[in-house]
């Protein structure tokens, strides 16, 4: 289920290079009739919140109904699904999560190919993921705490939202770059593996930093790192993980796309109206309070992204040998 870097960008050309006259008549006349955005996680979340601040600016300044439809399962493959068999005419359109570039690996039965069924429209946020121990643990830094385990190999338990989240995906980079052994503890979502490590049922989680920052402000648990390239403007005083480990890098981003062989033309109409909305000042100030760090750019730059991270945590995911749940 693989494609090559290579041959991604090679579609990509070919896409560009479609006849102009009909995708400008395409661009015309959309939208004419209502759209969906299909959310692939349930309502409340990070998804869920973008795909309705993006359907609600796009409805004003479209003049049709974008409507999000939240079809959940299977790590979100389900609503993937349904957006690539859906025809390839913009009124389907997706928000991607970072865990579709991982499922092209986790899951090697996947009845679709993302980075071959999909076109990029664009990016939209990512946000990092803090470094995160219970209070007991006596371990202030990132160095120190790489030393404890150390010193305790397979008795310290790493939660997550699940086996393949990115919350579970940063802390195996973290083992591999470190040489460190942790216990895997799954959990069915992020809240009750933060409710475990409040408890000191698990040890260290890497979580998205949206969903800790509350905790950490409380006290209730402790950050060593963030785990972006640059420190966080939320925790400035908390360093990242690279500086203590070179090269450690990850972050959960999120952005749009629709089923591939869309018109280019309507592709560039969303990305327009798509990145005009992440310029607004409400939308923008929204986005900063869920912790991220704004994307936009082409089409281009969102496909690179996902192909770049699905190769990332594809050498991760098969390094470690992981398996869905």
């Amino acid at each position: 289920m693989k494609l090559p870097r290579r041959k991604f960008l090679h579609l990509a050309v070919g896409a560009a290079a479609l006849p102009a006259v009909s995708g400008r008549a395409w661009s015309q006349a959309y939208p004419s009739r209502p759209v969906r955005i299909v959310a692939p996680y349930p309502p409340g979340g990070a998804v869920d919140i973008l795909a309705r601040l993006m359907a609600q600016w796009l409805s004003d300044r479209l003049g049709q109904p974008f409507i999000v439809e939240n079809r959940t399962g299977a790590g979100g493959n389900i609503g993937t699904q349904a957006v690539i068999s859906s025809p390839p005419d913009g009124y389907t359109m997706l928000l991607v999560a970072a865990a579709n570039a991982s499922n092209a690996t986790l899951y090697n039965q996947l009845p679709f190919n993302f980075l071959r069924d999909t076109a990029p429209v664009v990016g939209l946020i990512s946000t990092p993921l803090s470094m995160n121990v219970n209070p007991s643990v006596p371990a202030k830094t990132a160095a120190e705490f790489i030393a404890y385990a150390k010193a305790n190999p397979g008795r310290i338990n790493m939660g997550s939202a699940g086996t393949g989240t990115v919350i579970h995906l940063s802390g195996e980079l973290f083992k591999a770059m470190t040489g460190v052994n942790l216990v895997h503890v799954p959990y069915r979502g992020g809240a009750p593996a933060m409710t475990d490590l409040i408890g000191g049922q698990v040890q260290v989680i890497f979580d998205l930093l949206p969903q800790s920052i509350t905790q950490i402000r409380a006290g209730s648990i402790r950050p060593l790192a963030v785990t972006t390239a640059k420190r966080s403007e939320q925790l400035p005083d908390v360093p990242t993980l690279g500086e203590t480990v070179a090269g450690y890098e990850a972050s959960s981003w999120f952005g749009v796309s629709v089923s591939n062989g869309t018109p280019l033309a309507v592709i560039e109409k969303l990305n327009k109206e798509l990145n005009a909305g992440l310029a607004s000042q409400g939308i923008k100030d929204r986005l900063v309070d869920l912790g991220g760090t704004i994307l936009g750019g082409s089409p281009a730059d969102f496909g690179k992204l996902i192909a770049d991270e699905t190769e990332k945590w594809g050498k991760v995911i098969r390094t470690a040998n992981i398996k869905p749940e």
